[in-house]
């Protein structure tokens, strides 16, 4: 007796097991789904003769009736942003608000009893993030975005994640910041995204003037041509200025040894006239100064040798 009640007891537990599993089977899956604010939003199952839709706690927001005209606003909320195609049998829901978020549920009559569920949320889509030089000497970089619903803000380099960052307040401005390698400054870029946009930001130009004290390969080059020119300027300025040295000097010795100069040195004394005595004109022979002028052919070198002539002879008597 003891045997049948436990053969019965499992019986009993194992119609359980097979009903709470049919029902369980019985349950809609519900379908994750996405739409835009201010876009439409198309529910991709089909209600052709007769079914409804259901939002959350409201129940029925729309009906469809065999052989009747559909009525859409059944709810104050969605009035003219509800609508049923009769020839494709789909429903729409236009103008969506980020309130518009929840469960929907198509039930399909047509043949049967069939239901398929959709989990819809609405999102914003993003702006594009903003990145701004917050020290230009270390070429710091703040990026920032507004916040919204499921946004993340992030720092790559290349395809590397650098930094991230999110937060349940949507009323904040998301914000990282980065000091950038200026050196590999175009590998940078910053990125936010939500489930249904992504918009990217990449770093200003301004950042890679940022160390006024800092020189890049390419200014190393220009700074080292630039001092070669200088020193071949001043090396072309110092030999042109020699040359001209050189031949100024030339020319001063030319012009000391020229026929001018010689003459410059001679030096000139003057002649003066003394009248001889009536008895040395009578002596030496010697014509004074009014017999020369009587006498335009005898000449002052003529008169002087005579003068030293008879000087000689006494010299040799003595």
């Amino acid at each position: 007796m003891l045997f049948s009640q436990r053969k019965k007891l499992k019986g009993t537990l194992l119609y359980l097991f097979v009903l709470c599993s049919a029902q369980h089977s019985a349950q809609p899956e519900t379908r994750q789904v996405n739409g835009i604010v201010g876009t439409f939003f198309y529910f991709p199952e089909r209600v052709l003769n007769s079914g409804s839709l259901l939002y959350g706690d409201l129940g029925n927001i729309a009906q469809v009736h065999p052989g009747k005209q559909s009525n859409t606003n059944l709810e104050k909320r969605f009035k003219n942003r509800l609508h049923w195609n009769n020839v494709t049998g789909v429903f729409t829901l236009s103008d969506l608000q980020i309130d518009d978020s929840g469960v929907y549920t198509v039930e399909n009559t047509d043949e049967g009893k069939t239901k398929h569920t959709f989990q819809l949320t609405v999102y914003y889509v993003l702006s594009k993030p903003q990145v701004t030089v917050h020290d230009n000497i270390s070429c710091s970089v703040v990026c920032s975005v507004e916040n919204g619903r499921e946004v993340t803000l992030s720092w790559y380099k290349g395809v590397e994640i650098l930094n991230q960052t999110s937060s349940p307040d949507h009323n904040i401005t998301l914000s990282i910041p980065l000091k950038v390698d200026e050196q590999n400054r175009d590998s940078y870029r910053c990125e936010a995204t939500n489930p249904v946009s992504k918009e990217t930001a990449v770093v200003p130009h301004s950042c890679i003037k940022s160390d006024p004290f800092k020189v890049t390969d390419g200014d190393e080059r220009t700074r080292d041509c630039l001092i070669i020119a200088i020193i071949c300027v001043l090396v072309a300025s110092g030999l042109v200025g020699l040359a001209m040295y050189l031949k100024k000097r030339r020319n001063g010795h030319s012009h000391a040894d020229s026929p001018e100069r010689e003459q410059d040195d001679v030096q000139y004394a003057e002649i003066t006239h003394i009248k001889p005595a009536e008895n040395q004109e009578e002596r030496t022979g010697i014509q004074g100064p009014e017999s020369l002028r009587d006498n335009p052919n005898v000449t002052v070198y003529y008169t002087l040798q005579l003068h030293h002539m008879p000087a000689s002879e006494d010299v040799d008597t003595a």
